[in-house]
């Protein structure tokens, strides 16, 4: 299987989003997904995306990362989705789109890249044990959706 690892377009974003809805639905969160290909094209200069296509042009697998900043480091890499098709997984692709993102790393400077992974996602788990990721199991999330957002009571 011949893949080609590229920088996403706007013409990619529709197979991007596909596979978005796909990790969000293997995740149990079918339903949180609001965004969009136009949302996409707007906001493209807040986020770099790769994408992992066959000879078909068919893409089959993303990683989507965005510069933030750490009060205690300065500027890193959030790698926000890592998704391969399922009938794909196994064959390395996920590590070809993480080189991508090291590579990203390594040229925009950054101190830290930074993700996460559901606690019963072993697979993931395991993979990123692999590629000696400091798995930390102390830290909570916290989010508040745009509706939570809308009716936040100021304190």
């Amino acid at each position: 299987m011949n893949i080609t690892y590229r920088r996403a377009t706007e013409n990619d974003f529709e197979s991007v989003l596909d596979l978005i809805n796909e990790l969000a639905v293997f995740e149990k969160a079918g339903e949180q997904v609001s965004n969009t290909v136009e949302k996409m094209k707007t906001e493209q200069n807040e986020f770099q995306c790769f994408v992992a296509e066959t000879e078909t042009k068919e893409i089959i697998g993303i990683a989507l990362t965005y510069i933030a900043y750490s009060t205690w480091v300065g500027r890193f890499l959030y790698l926000e989705d890592l998704i391969v098709k399922e009938k794909y997984r196994g064959n390395k692709i996920g590590g070809r789109l993480i080189n991508e993102v090291f590579k990203l790393a390594q040229e925009e400077k950054v101190e830290r890249v930074r993700w996460q992974v559901l606690d019963w996602n072993k697979d993931a788990i395991e993979f990123y044990k692999k590629i000696n990721a400091n798995i930390d199991k102390e830290w909570y999330n916290c989010d508040f959706d745009k509706k939570a957002i809308e009716s936040f009571k100021f304190v």
